[in-house]
C-alpha cells in the first residue's frame, strides 16, 4: 500500500478550499434569488441571479462526445487566466474586478468591413448553440464543458476577409486596473500584455471553432473569459483566448503570447498530440478534473483531443513534431 504525504501531492492536484466555499455560497444565493428578475441580453431574455444569468433561445448542437460533464464548480473554480493570477484558484477569487458591460470587439486588418462592434450587435444576428467539448490543457488536465456560443466562421463570413487574410489574431483586454495579474510584480507570470493568440484561416473557419459567450446555459463567469472567448477544442487550452477585444485578419503568422514567452515549450499550432511531449512532462496521459481519487487511473490523451475526424485533414503532410 502506498501512502502519500500531504507535501508530496502537487498543489495543482488540490482544489483550493476558498474556491469550494465561494461556489457553495453562490449556489445558496442562486436558490434564494427571485425568479422574477428579468433582464434583456445576448440571444434572448435572461433570468438574473446573483453572479449567474441564464441565457435564452439556445439551440442544441450535434457536438457532444457523450462523456460525463465536468461539474460547474470545477469549470468555474479551476482556471488558467493569468490576468488574474497564476494559481488555478486565482481567477475565481480575483476576476470580480472585471467589468464586462458594455463591451466592444474591434474587427481589424484585411477585411472588407472593419468596424468596432458592441458585443450585442456582433452576436445578435446569430443563433446561440450549446456545444459540449472536451477541453485539454497543456498541464495534462482536462474537462468536458457545455459551451454556449456561435461559430467563428459566421463572424468571418460577415466581415468578408480579403484574399490577403491568411491568419486571424485575437487580443485580450489590457487593463491592469481591472486585471491584477497584468500589474508589474516580482511574482508575476513574466508574460507580455496584452495576451495574444492566433489561428490559420482554415482553422478559424473550421466548424468546431467557437466564440463562446456562455457555459452551462448561463453567461460566462468572469474567470472563464467573459464576456466572449475563443474555444478551439482540438488545441491546448491556452489557445482558447479569453475576454477578446480585437480580432485582426493578417497576411503573416501573428505573434502569440506563449510562443513569444517560451518558444521551446509552446508552438503556434499547439494541437493536442500525445506523441509530442512538453519539454518538462509527458502529454501521453491526462487527469480529468473531478476524477480526483489518489489512485484513479489517468486517461490516455487522444490525438487532436478526439477531434481527428474533423481537423486532421488541415495538417496532412505537416511534421507535427516540428510544427507543434
Amino acid at each position: 500500500m502506498i501512502i502519500l504525504k500531504p507535501e508530496s501531492i502537487p498543489s495543482s492536484e488540490i482544489t483550493p478550499r476558498e474556491v469550494y466555499e465561494q461556489r457553495k455560497q453562490l449556489r445558496r444565493q442562486f436558490l434564494k434569488a427571485s425568479a422574477g428578475l428579468v433582464a434583456a441580453g445576448i440571444g434572448g431574455p435572461l433570468i438574473a441571479a446573483p453572479g449567474r444569468e441564464k441565457l435564452g433561445n439556445i439551440q442544441k448542437s450535434k457536438y457532444d462526445p457523450g462523456e460525463k460533464l465536468t461539474a460547474y464548480e470545477h469549470v468555474t473554480g479551476y482556471n488558467n487566466f493569468y490576468e488574474f493570477g497564476t494559481d488555478k484558484g486565482d481567477p475565481a477569487r480575483n476576476a470580480h474586478s472585471l467589468k464586462t458591460q458594455p463591451w466592444s470587439v474591434a474587427i481589424e486588418g484585411e477585411v472588407a468591413k472593419p468596424a468596432t462592434y458592441q458585443l450585442e450587435d456582433l452576436i445578435r444576428p446569430h443563433k446561440l448553440q450549446e456545444r459540449i467539448y472536451r477541453l485539454r490543457c497543456v498541464e495534462a488536465w482536462s474537462m468536458v464543458i457545455p459551451w454556449v456560443g456561435i461559430p467563428l466562421a459566421d463572424i468571418i463570413k460577415r466581415v468578408r476577409p480579403t484574399s490577403r487574410a491568411k491568419y486571424v489574431q485575437f487580443v485580450t483586454l489590457h487593463d491592469p486596473k481591472q486585471m491584477p495579474g497584468q500589474r508589474p510584480s516580482l511574482l508575476g507570470s513574466g508574460l507580455g500584455w496584452p495576451y495574444l493568440e492566433g489561428l490559420r484561416m482554415d482553422e478559424a473557419m473550421n466548424p468546431l471553432t467557437l466564440l463562446a459567450v456562455g457555459v452551462y446555459g448561463e453567461r460566462l463567469p468572469n474567470q472563464n473569459g467573459a464576456p466572449i472567448r475563443l474555444v478551439v477544442p482540438w488545441k491546448y487550452g491556452f489557445k482558447s483566448i479569453k475576454s477578446i477585444v480585437k480580432i485582426r485578419f493578417v497576411e503573416k503568422q501573428p505573434a502569440t503570447t506563449w510562443k513569444a514567452s517560451a518558444p521551446r515549450e509552446y508552438g503556434f499550432y499547439s494541437n493536442v498530440n500525445p506523441n509530442v511531449d512538453h519539454p518538462r512532462w509527458s502529454q501521453a496521459r491526462e487527469r480529468r478534473i473531478g476524477e480526483d481519487g489518489l489512485f484513479t487511473a489517468k486517461r490516455e490523451t487522444l490525438m487532436f483531443n478526439g477531434y481527428a475526424d474533423e481537423v486532421a485533414h488541415m495538417y496532412a503532410g505537416m511534421d507535427l513534431k516540428k510544427f507543434y
